[in-house]
């Protein structure tokens, strides 16, 4: 159950309502964002929700029986929008693309990205200046400086920024240079993390975990907006499992699914989903189609050059192409 309370209710008021809470077997657990004032009801007796919805300080009341609720449609009809200012918005009827390279090299590779994405109306770029790669000696990104850089060019020509953030210790260092916080599928169940991220201002995007569940993609939202912060993105980028052929399995059906369990928008992946660079653009066209929000994807001047991740990553040419094709599959399936 969640309890929605009235913006300027008293401590007195909030306590009342927990004795009573008590009182009829439910542990009442206080979350407050930087849009409302939830109480979240934990409980299994049955009782008249007039009992409580009557109360003072109490705004609305509804009954979630997801064991995920701030993050469930079951109370939230309206799909949820993030503004990240400057008209660039994602979800409940806003498109967007998200494009860029997998890693931040140089101020040369930025400008360039930066003007391709500009002469063809994307508003986001994604890089990395934090790496988690599987191999120690594998390049492992150019850290706060490359993102000060990164951002300083961004900024210069509107564009939004989203980057990978890996540890607690990074958050307060990043706030400043970024738009969107992005939470790697290594790090989907980092709670810590989420538990962190929760109490910034900052869009937060999190990526499924690389073998984790639509469920547990639904609690790592969960903990973000459990702590204060109602700005969450979910991303599919694929899942690991027994087939060879390509990097991920991307989950197409999640797309779909996600759409109907959850209020929040949904970002979809192909460049991880599928690793293999002829077959993004399909993917990403499915993805589209099932009904994602936003899709991020990887581009470089020169992918055979790209420090990492080349081998998934569409040159200007080709990603110029798939952005027509994901803007008309988006037109045809709002018709």
């Amino acid at each position: 159950m969640i309890v929605q309370l009235d913006k300027n209710i008293s401590a007195e008021t909030i306590n009342n309502l927990q004795s009573k809470l008590t009182d009829i077997g439910y542990e009442g657990n206080e979350v407050k964002t930087q849009f409302d004032h939830y109480m979240i009801c934990i409980g299994k007796k049955p009782f008249d929700i007039r009992s409580i919805g009557c109360l003072e300080g109490v705004k609305d009341i509804h009954k979630v029986t997801d064991p995920y609720k701030l993050v469930s449609r079951q109370w939230k009809v309206k799909n949820t929008l993030i503004d990240l200012g400057d008209n660039v918005i994602i979800g409940d009827g806003h498109f967007e693309i998200m494009a860029g390279p997998c890693s931040i090299e140089s101020p040369e590779q930025v400008e360039s990205v930066v003007k391709h994405l500009k002469a063809n109306g994307v508003n986001i770029m994604r890089g990395g200046v934090y790496k988690p790669r599987s191999s120690p000696y594998s390049f492992r990104g150019l850290g706060i400086e490359g993102l000060k850089m990164f951002h300083q060019i961004c900024s210069a020509h509107g564009v939004k920024i989203i980057t990978e953030v890996m540890m607690t210790e990074q958050i307060d260092a990043m706030l400043p240079y970024v738009d969107i916080f992005q939470v790697g599928a290594r790090n989907a169940q980092n709670f810590n993390l989420l538990d962190a991220l929760g109490k910034t201002d900052k869009a937060v995007m999190l990526k499924r975990g690389i073998s984790g569940t639509i469920d547990e993609l639904l609690y790592a939202a969960e903990y973000v907006f459990s702590n204060g912060n109602e700005r969450i993105l979910l991303c599919e980028r694929g899942i690991r499992s027994y087939e060879k052929a390509y990097r991920n399995t991307m989950d197409i059906n999640a797309i779909a699914m996600l759409k109907e369990k959850t209020h929040l928008p949904v970002v979809a992946d192909p460049s991880h989903g599928i690793g293999v660079r002829k077959f993004v653009e399909p993917v990403a066209l499915a993805s589209v189609m099932a009904g994602a929000d936003a899709v991020i994807m990887e581009v470089h001047q020169c992918p055979e050059k790209a420090f990492s991740d080349g081998q998934q990553t569409l040159d200007y040419a080709q990603a110029e192409r798939t952005y027509g094709k994901m803007r008309a599959a988006y037109q045809l399936r709002e018709a």
